[in-house]
């Protein structure tokens, strides 16, 4: 009825409203973290109770969509189709605190703030993201922009790979992979990729000496995808190292440093010159949460697997990369598990018990070449989840039609979906 209309708008506004006391505020929920995780699982929340008071807490001015940094380093998308204002994304629901935090106090259900302010919770959602330690890998920060070293996990350098590979003729290329866990870990080879493929086509393939250095022993870790991008290894002349991982990188004398590791775990030092250097930096989660007891031994938000609800502490839940859970660190994982952190959260402020679960989903979908993608899909332990139709996802094959998902759909369903709610193909299975 329009009375009982009226009446739920009423609730809606009281409990919206931002309660102050002194200079502690209260909100229902706290997300830390307006990044892909943050705001999708904000919208997801709303969704199932428009009542729930959201606020989320995020200190950056540009929403970024980082899954197109590889296509921009591809010559494929143009930079400024990767970014947009905060502003314009951040969903009005929700009250946007532009400050950093400072402090959890997890025991007393509180954040501290940037400002000297504090906020109080009944619920809280981590989705701070990882940390790019570029001080993990010696003058590499120095030598990033310049003297042909790049990476496109650094925000607006990934023009500056395209610039590179345009104008490489003939020389080394090398690309890095540091220790897992990393955000999406199929990107330092889809650079790679990309970057053979536009100089087989410009004929200076053969003349460029490509190498891949990866700190871990395979490939990729699923091991079902491992015969198409050997393919495409073999169909570069790509040289594959692996147990070596870059530790430095002088950029004025073009060399980097690899430490190797053989299988007795003896380590060997050793230099290769470069006219090319795509680097990945070791990542971690931010200070805030990886020296703090919300922790697991790796520093990594200590979550169940399922539940995605803090080991420790019922009122506390996490997703995105900033999770301790064993899925693969992507976009695609942040759409399936923000249902999920919805649906258990919104259970949690009802007094009722949690049901749904993630399987660890993730996807990569590996760019072999402009044109053509190895759409990757499983979930724990390696177990494939395919949720696309075989026209798209065929098995381990690299397909048209998956480039056309990347390229032409994904961004827009990342955009206009999932940010908002939408969740397409990312049902919570339940436990």
């Amino acid at each position: 009825s329009l009375a009982h209309s009226k009446q739920r708008q009423e609730v809606r506004g009281m409990t919206s409203n931002t309660t102050t006391t002194g200079s502690v505020k209260t909100h229902t929920v706290v997300i830390v973290g307006g990044g892909a995780a943050g705001i999708s699982v904000a919208s997801s929340i709303h969704k199932r109770d428009g009542n729930i008071d959201i606020a989320i807490i995020e200190p950056a001015n540009r929403h970024h969509y980082q899954p197109g940094w590889t296509m921009v380093g591809g010559g494929v998308f143009r930079p400024e189709v990767t970014s947009k204002p905060m502003s314009e994304v951040m969903p009005k629901f929700v009250s946007w605190y532009q400050q950093p935090v400072t402090a959890i106090d997890q025991d007393n259900n509180q954040v501290s703030l940037g400002d000297g302010s504090s906020m109080q919770y009944k619920a809280l959602v981590l989705a701070p993201g990882l940390e790019l330690n570029w001080g993990g890998i010696e003058g590499l920060e120095e030598a990033l922009g310049s003297n042909g070293v790049t990476s496109n996990y650094r925000e607006g350098m990934a023009s500056y790979t395209w610039d590179i590979v345009q104008k490489l003729k003939k020389g080394r290329a090398l690309f890095s992979q540091p220790p897992m866990p990393i955000k999406c870990a199929g990107a330092p080879q889809k650079a790679m990729y990309l970057s053979a493929d536009y100089w087989l086509k410009h004929g200076v393939l053969n003349n460029v000496d490509i190498q891949f250095h990866n700190a871990g022993a395979v490939l990729f870790g699923v091991a079902d995808y491992v015969p198409a991008l050997e393919a495409y290894v073999e169909k570069y002349g790509i040289d594959l190292n692996f147990q070596s991982t870059l530790v430095a990188v002088n950029g004025p004398s073009k060399t980097a440093v690899f430490r190797s590791t053989d299988g007795e775990g003896n380590s060997q030092d050793r230099e290769v010159s470069f006219d090319m250097l795509h680097a990945v930096p070791p990542q971690r989660a931010p200070k805030l949460i990886r020296e703090s007891a919300l922790a697991n031994e790796g520093g990594w938000l200590n979550l169940e697997d399922d539940t995605l609800r803090h080991k420790t502490y019922t009122n506390i839940f996490g997703l995105g990369d900033v999770s301790g859970t064993g899925n693969a660190k992507t976009a695609a994982a942040v759409r399936k598990q923000a249902p999920v952190v919805a649906e258990n959260l919104v259970a949690t402020l009802r007094d009722q018990p949690l049901e749904a679960a993630y399987l660890g989903y993730g996807s990569c979908p590996l760019t072999v070449e402009n044109g053509k993608i190895v759409l990757a899909e499983f979930g724990y332990g390696g177990v494939l989840q395919p949720s696309f139709p075989k026209w798209i996802n065929d098995g381990n094959k690299a397909t048209r039609a998956a480039w056309w998902l990347k390229a032409k759909k994904l961004p827009t369903l990342y955009w206009h979906g999932m940010l908002k709610g939408n969740e397409w193909l990312a049902k919570p299975a339940k436990r």
